[in-house]
């Protein structure tokens, strides 16, 4: 076992009484590809914003990449630190092409117009050719976001977030509304994307999550209710109870 990139220890997070996360211990490794599932109100939403410093803890301990104490940094500086967050809806700017999305996402925090002069230095520019590559966007580079499928504009937004080298990436149901072929094709960009990072998955598609090949976790009422390989925990009888069997 590597170090883990991201450490979680008995955590937990109350609103107006409701316990979101109950002592919730998670630990993802260095190049590990996750899938978490777990019923609505499970927490997993709000393990992310915990991660990400949009929600804060009550209690517990939460490490990034060695001991980095993330209850102590704000969104933007962990952005920063290398921890990349997707939402569910893909967030691109429907009026640029592909290309200018990945360069204003290279381009940092600079603001549109900026971006949008910036002259991206060969380095970068080989950078966005590899993203493009990955996201399988390459002979489209020109095209406006706007006439994209949804599987291609969730697609460019993974590769706006790659374009800024995050070593832990959050991704939050990419295959909701997808097709089947790019749910298939979903699976197999995270895969490629996992081992020179890490990658967190939470999805409720059951048929995504076995394509994913990964070990899964499932979360209940903001805890760890089981972990292991799909197969396993999909013959757990609590976890059938509470969620698989619904």
């Amino acid at each position: 076992m590597t170090e883990p990139i991201l450490y979680l220890d008995s955590v937990s997070v109350t609103f107006d009484g409701f316990r979101a996360l109950n002592k919730l211990s998670l630990i993802v490794e260095k190049g590990e590809l996750r899938a978490v599932i777990g019923p609505n109100g499970a927490g997993k939403t709000t393990m992310m914003d915990v991660i990400t410093g949009k929600t804060r803890p009550d209690q517990g301990i939460v490490l990034f990449n060695g001991d980095i104490d993330l209850t102590r940094l704000d969104e933007a500086r962990i952005a920063e630190l290398g921890i990349g967050r997707k939402f569910q809806r893909p967030s691109v700017f429907a009026n640029l092409t592909i290309l200018q999305n990945l360069e204003l996402a290279l381009a940092g925090n600079r603001g549109a117009w900026k971006a949008l002069t910036w002259n991206a230095s060969i380095e970068s520019r080989d950078r966005i050719d590899e993203v493009l590559e990955i996201v399988n966007l390459g002979t489209q580079k020109n095209r406006i976001a706007a006439s994209l499928s949804h599987g291609q504009k969730q697609w460019l937004e993974i590769g706006m977030l790659l374009a800024q080298e995050p070593l832990l990436l959050l991704v939050d149901e990419p295959v909701a509304g997808m097709t089947d072929a790019e749910t298939e094709d979903t699976a197999r960009l995270l895969k490629s994307i996992a081992g020179q990072r890490s990658v967190l998955v939470v999805e409720h598609d059951m048929t995504f999550v076995e394509a994913l090949d990964a070990k899964v976790t499932v979360l209940h009422e903001g805890a760890v209710l089981a972990e292991g390989r799909l197969a396993q925990v999909g013959t757990d009888s609590r976890v059938i109870d509470v969620y698989l069997g619904r």
